[in-house]
C-alpha cells in the first residue's frame, strides 16, 4: 500500500482555540499558539509537525467551526 502525506491547512481566523483538533491528533500536529491572537482574541491552532502529518482528518472532523481543511497526497 502506497504511503499517505498529508497537510493541514488551519483558517486562524475562525478558530476559538477550543483544542478538540489538539487532543485528536494521533501524529501530534497540531498546537496552540502561545502569544498570538487572532481578531477574536483568541489563541488559535498552527501545524507545529506539519511532516508528522499522515492525513488522517481526524482533527477536521472534530473541528466544531471548520476551521481546518486536510489535505493528502500519496508520498
Amino acid at each position: 500500500m502506497a504511503k499517505v502525506k498529508g497537510a493541514v491547512a488551519v483558517d486562524g481566523e475562525r478558530c476559538k482555540g477550543c483544542e478538540l483538533c489538539i487532543v485528536a491528533c494521533p501524529c501530534e500536529v497540531l498546537k496552540l499558539h502561545a502569544r498570538e491572537v487572532n481578531n477574536r482574541g483568541y489563541h488559535y491552532v498552527y501545524a507545529a509537525a506539519p511532516d508528522a502529518c499522515t492525513g488522517c482528518t481526524n482533527c477536521g472532523v472534530v473541528c466544531p467551526d471548520g476551521c481546518l481543511t486536510v489535505y493528502r497526497a500519496k508520498a
